[in-house]
C-alpha cells in the first residue's frame, strides 16, 4: 500500500503543478520535462525503468539540480531521494558493461553478453551502491552528495562517503596512479577518473573533519590526470589510455569534457588555485568548439548512441552550469540557451514533452528515461540561470 501511494506522487497527475507560461519560460519547460521523466520512475526498484542502473544515478542527480533552483519540485524531490535511497539498494540489475571498439560504453542484462566480448567484460558483485565498476560508483556517489546539498539529509552524505572508501580501492593501477574503470582492471579511462577527482573534491567541501585527506586524495588525482596524457593538445580528453598507458586516441565524448568540470570547480572551492578554472575553461571551450553544429552539442554516436550514449550530452551541460556559476562567461550562457531553446523547439514529442538524442532534431521515437534526464540537464541548465536569459525559449 505504501509503495502504490508513493508511486501516485510521481505520475502526472500528481507531479509539479505547470504555469500556463511554459511554452516560454525556462523553468516551466525544465518542469514539465520532470514530470514526463518521473513516468518512467519505478517506486518498488528505485530506479528508472527504459535505462540502467549508472542512468538512474544521473536521473537522480538531474532532479536534485532541478529542485536546487527551483523550489516547485524540492518537495517531490525529496520523496524521490528517500525511496530511491532504500529501495535501489535492494536491486540488482546483474547488468554488465563493456568498451566497444569506437568507445561507447554498453550495457548488458544478464548473462546475454555476447561470446567476443567477454574478454573484456568485468564481473559485477554489486552491494548496495557498489558494483564492479568504479564509474557507476562515483554517479552514485555524486547524486547522493547533490541530494544532501538539496535536503541536508547526512544519511545522504554518509553513503556518498562509503561509495567513495569503495572507489579508493581502484587506485594505483599500472599507469602510476589514479583508478581503474572496472574491478576486473581492464582499462583505465578518463570517466572513473574524472568522477574519482569530483568526488573527492566535492567531499572536502562537505565533510569538514576529513577535509584535508579528500583535499590530498583531490590534487594527488588531479596532478596525476594532467600528467596522464589523456587530455591532448587541443584541450580535448580522450577516452582513456592504452595498455601502455598512452593517450589511446580514442572518441571524444562529451561526458568526459564535462565531469571534469565540476570536479576543478569544487577543486577550487577547495583550495583555491587560478588555474584549476584555467584549465576548466580550456577544456569547455574546447569542448564546445568541437562538439557543437550551429550552437547544440552532438555527441560522435548520434543518432544511435545505445543506452548509454544517450546520457553523455546532459553530464556536459550539467557541469557546464557548474562553471558558469564558479567562472560566468556569456559564451557559455549562450550556449546553454541554444541548447535549451533547440531541445524544446525541435527535439521534443508532438505529446507528452518527451525528449530524445539528437538535440538538434528531429525527434526520434521512442525516447526513455535516458535521453528525457540528459535533455532535462540542458534545461535545468537554463533554468538556473532565467533571471539572465529571460523567457527565451518559444513553443
Amino acid at each position: 500500500m505504501l509503495l502504490n501511494n508513493l508511486k501516485s506522487i510521481f505520475l502526472l497527475s500528481s507531479a509539479v503543478q505547470l504555469s500556463s507560461a511554459a511554452a516560454n519560460d525556462y523553468q516551466a519547460n525544465a518542469e514539465a520535462a520532470l514530470t514526463t521523466l518521473q513516468k518512467w520512475y519505478n517506486t518498488n526498484t528505485g530506479i528508472w525503468n527504459t535505462t540502467g542502473w549508472w542512468n538512474s544515478a544521473n536521473c537522480l542527480t538531474t532532479i536534485g539540480d532541478l529542485a536546487a533552483v527551483d523550489g516547485n519540485v524540492k518537495s517531490a524531490a525529496q520523496k524521490v531521494f528517500a525511496n530511491t535511497l532504500v529501495q535501489a539498494q535492494k536491486y540488482n540489475l546483474q547488468q554488465t558493461k563493456v568498451i566497444m571498439p569506437d568507445f561507447n560504453m554498453q550495457t548488458f542484462e544478464g548473462p546475454n553478453i555476447p561470446v567476443d566480448l567477454l574478454q573484456i567484460a568485468a564481473a559485477a558483485n554489486p552491494k548496495g551502491f557498489l558494483n564492479g565498476y568504479y564509474d557507476d560508483e562515483g554517479w552514485w556517489a555524486l547524486g547522493w552528495i547533490q541530494a544532501f546539498d538539496v535536503t541536508g539529509n547526512q544519511d545522504y552524505l554518509n553513503i556518498a562517503v562509503d561509495i567513495f572508501e569503495d572507489m579508493k580501492n581502484g587506485t594505483e593501477p599500472d599507469c602510476g596512479g589514479g583508478i581503474w574503470w572496472d574491478k576486473a582492471q581492464t582499462y583505465v579511462n578518463a570517466i572513473a577518473n574524472e568522477l574519482y577527482l569530483s568526488v573527492a573534491s566535492h567531499l572536502a567541501n562537505r565533510v569538514p573533519y576529513q577535509k584535508q585527506t579528500y583535499l590530498d586524495i583531490a590534487n594527488k588525482q588531479w596532478d596525476w590526470f594532467q600528467k596522464s596524457g589523456m587530455i591532448n593538445s587541443k584541450n580535448l580528453i580522450n577516452d582513456g589510455l592504452s595498455d601502455k598507458c598512452k593517450n589511446n586516441n580514442g572518441t571524444v565524448w562529451s561526458y568526459n569534457q564535462g565531469v571534469i568540470l565540476g570536479g576543478l570547480v569544487e577543486l577550487n572551492r577547495a583550495a583555491p588555485n587560478p588555474s584549476y578554472l584555467t584549465k576548466a575553461n580550456a577544456i569547455a571551450k574546447a569542448a564546445i568548439e568541437a562538439l557543437s553544429t550551429d550552437g547544440v552539442l552532438h555527441d560522435p554516436c548520434e543518432p544511435n548512441c545505445g543506452a548509454d550514449g544517450n546520457q553523455f550530452k546532459g553530464i556536459f551541460m550539467r557541469n557546464l552550469q557548474i562553471l558558469q556559476s564558479a567562472s560566468p562567461d556569456n559564451a557559455y550562457l549562450e550556449f546553454i540557451a541554444s541548447n535549451a531553446a533547440s531541445i524544446w523547439n525541435k527535439d521534443r514529442s508532438k505529446s507528452g514533452n518527451e525528449l530524445s538524442v539528437d538535440w538538434d532534431g528531429p525527434y526520434i521515437s521512442p525516447a526513455n528515461a535516458s535521453t528525457q534526464s540528459s535533455a532535462l540537464d540542458a534545461l535545468v541548465a537554463a533554468a538556473a540561470f532565467q533571471g539572465q536569459l529571460g523567457n527565451g525559449i518559444s513553443s
